[in-house]
């Protein structure tokens, strides 16, 4: 059964999409730390990171950095934190987050609440710059 992210990819579940291009995905994560939280993913349907091979996991993250500054250009952060959990989705992802302070990538914070046109509007903003 293919995992919510390529489920996404294949549009059958929509999302506020940044970036995309033959072999990776990026859009607003619905559950966001912060205004501009990002996910990044592979297209090939891979559970664990680090079961990547190298070539994928390296353009994955020359992916993400493209991603990152346009989210910089964008939502105003001292920096553009990176984390890889892995736990909660059987597929390999990264997430972008705009940080003020280190306390802002924990994930037992609460989410922030946009609403669908907050979302859409960053989105095709950041989407413009990638």
């Amino acid at each position: 059964m293919p995992t919510i992210f390529s489920r996404i990819i294949s549009g059958e579940i929509p999302c506020y999409k940044i970036a995309e291009d033959e072999n990776y995905f990026a859009f607003l994560d619905i559950n966001p730390l912060a205004k501009g939280h990002t996910l990044v993913i592979p297209k090939q349907e891979t559970d664990y990171i680090f079961d990547l091979d190298d070539h994928t996991l390296s353009g994955m993250m020359v992916f993400a950095k493209k991603v990152a500054l346009a989210i910089e250009k964008c939502v105003p952060c001292k920096r553009i934190g990176i984390a890889v959990i892995g736990l909660e989705v059987p597929h390999a992802h990264i997430h972008l987050v705009p940080l003020q302070s280190v306390h802002d990538i924990n994930f037992t914070n609460p989410k922030l609440q946009l609403s669908k046109e907050e979302m859409d509007a960053l989105a095709k903003q950041i989407a413009a710059q990638a």
